[in-house]
């Protein structure tokens, strides 16, 4: 049975071999971005190893990217509504390129968290700026088949990207620092696509106002809150007067924001929009989604190489599960939603299946049997690929095209916060629980706790066999105690799936536009 057509709404309207043509360098530009991520999840413990960094110093490689990616994220959109989306694709590319190469060259872990910085800006941009240009090519409806495309690129992206960057890293004559450089021929190759195939209307408006303000704000306030979950109860006190400071000034902070962006004529989340109910039950789904989609890929490579010493070859292979889940689980969702016009029931389904398999990481330890926490990974990434992208879409399905860059950008901006707030959140608890466990383990033996000479406990090499041993334990254990947190979490996003308002996706690419009789966009 053949997915139902979609009439085309305008003249405008592009073919299917136009929409293919424009998608083969989205696509790629999506690939590269996020390869970049996942290339260098599993080659993060040995480049914090060789760097001699700490727990703190690794998480936070991971959550300065993210946070400069959340931060600007809601901006690139804003910029999509009000000028070319097509050069604002280009411009995030270049910016792009130019990290990856940075983050190459750093000598110590200081410098690659500043580039990593960097590079997430034109990571944001990315992100956002493909979800934004493909709803301006394509109809809710007839979406839901492209679908399938951007999950498999995003599943090509997170089972190839560890793989690549193990066998990166554990090849003498490339080493790590090539797990940044080569994703920069892709996304020029990407740039260079994108100038010859990406067509689509510039909205020009008069006396464009962007709120530089609003953004700071909410940048600025995100950015405290982390930094104080990433140092509270091991620098200070949960009460202390750094605690008090830190809260209080991000909560201010992120007051003045909403303040502002409720005043301003063009803020970069609009409230109206956040207001509604479906765009703000998506965003709930999006933060636990987020959690699951970046602290699984983070944490889920050092268990494999601490916890149970693979080597960052091996531990790319053992994610393939999570990602053949969300292979399958997006594609055939994908078609389904198509065929059907619904989307709330793959949501509901997708965040059950991503609780459940959270739980089952809960239970990991440094000798669980690689069987389970296969299906376990599995688990999650189908609950991804049946949520992640539908929950964009459900959004895209209720507002106006002249809307649509702040409407995906804000969904994608809190499915990044969710994702920089959990890696954030789930690294503090992970190193609090390696430090108690070392303590207790190394008291038990006679040793001190300072007893590793200064040597990084990621940097297993240089450290005494007995001590590997304990390092290994204590990775192991403490990894289930931040999977119950992200399984907790999870829960909040069945509940604001469940409460999602039913509706069917329209066919036409602008809300209220009437579709003629021209001839079916088609689908082969």
């Amino acid at each position: 049975m053949s997915a139902p057509t979609t009439t085309r709404a305008d003249h405008s309207a592009m073919t299917h071999r136009e929409i293919m043509e424009a998608l083969s360098g989205l696509l790629l530009v999506l690939f590269a971005a996020m390869a970049s991520s996942t290339i260098v999840s599993t080659a993060l413990p040995k480049i914090i190893g060789d760097l001699n960094g700490s727990q703190t110093q690794y998480t936070w490689v991971v959550t300065a990217t993210l946070l400069t990616a959340t931060a600007t994220t809601p901006i690139w959109g804003k910029l999509s509504d009000l000028f070319s989306k097509k050069l604002l694709v280009q411009l995030s590319i270049v910016i792009f390129v130019l990290g990856s190469l940075i983050a190459g060259f750093t000598q110590n872990t200081e410098q690659l968290i500043a580039a990593r910085a960097f590079q997430g800006i034109g990571m944001g941009g990315v992100q956002a700026l493909v979800q934004v240009a493909i709803a301006a090519m394509i109809p809710p409806r007839e979406r839901g088949r492209y679908n399938g495309y951007l999950g498999g690129v995003m599943a090509l992206a997170t089972v190839g990207g560890p793989l690549l960057g193990g066998l990166i890293v554990d090849s003498d004559w490339l080493g790590w620092r090539w797990c940044f450089f080569i994703g920069a021929p892709f996304a020029v190759i990407a740039l260079i696509v994108l100038q010859k195939t990406l067509h689509l209307p510039v909205m020009r408006r008069d006396n464009v106002k962007i709120d530089w303000l609003g953004a700071t704000l909410i940048a600025a306030g995100v950015s405290v809150i982390l930094v104080w979950v990433s140092f509270v109860d091991d620098s200070f006190a949960w009460v202390s007067w750094e605690t008090f400071a830190m809260v209080g000034a991000g909560a201010v902070l992120l007051a003045l924001a909403v303040w502002v962006e409720s005043r301003v004529s063009e803020p970069v989340v609009p409230l109206p929009i956040v207001r509604q109910r479906t765009t703000a039950l998506a965003i709930l789904g999006s933060l636990a989604v987020g959690m699951a989609m970046f602290g699984g890929s983070v944490f889920l490579g050092q268990y494999f190489q601490i916890g149970r010493g693979y080597s960052p070859t091996e531990a790319g292979l053992m994610m393939i599960p999570m990602m053949i889940g969300i292979l399958v689980s997006s594609t055939i969702a994908g078609q389904m939603i198509t065929k059907s016009g619904k989307i709330k029931p793959y949501i509901v389904a997708g965040t059950i299946v991503l609780v459940a398999g959270f739980a089952g990481l809960a239970t990991l330890d440094h000798d669980t049997p690689l069987w389970y926490v296969g299906i376990a990974m599995a688990l999650v990434g189908i609950g991804v690929g049946m949520s992640m992208q539908n929950l964009v879409l459900a959004v895209q399905n209720t507002v106006a095209l002249k809307d649509i860059g702040a409407a995906s950008s804000t969904v994608a901006f809190f499915r990044s916060l969710g994702g920089t707030i959990g890696v954030s959140v789930l690294g503090a608890v992970l190193a609090r629980q390696v430090s108690d466990s070392m303590t207790e383990q190394l008291t038990a033996a006679g040793a001190s706790a300072g007893s590793t000479s200064g040597v990084s406990a990621l940097n297993l090499s240089s450290l005494p066999e007995a001590v590997q041993h304990m390092v290994r334990i204590a990775y192991g254990d403490a990894t289930g105690h931040i999977f119950m947190i992200s399984a907790a979490v999870a829960v909040i996003g069945v509940v604001a799936a469940v409460a999602m308002k039913p509706a069917m996706l329209r066919s036409t690419v602008d809300v209220g536009t009437a579709p003629e009789k021209e001839p079916a966009l088609a689908a082969k």
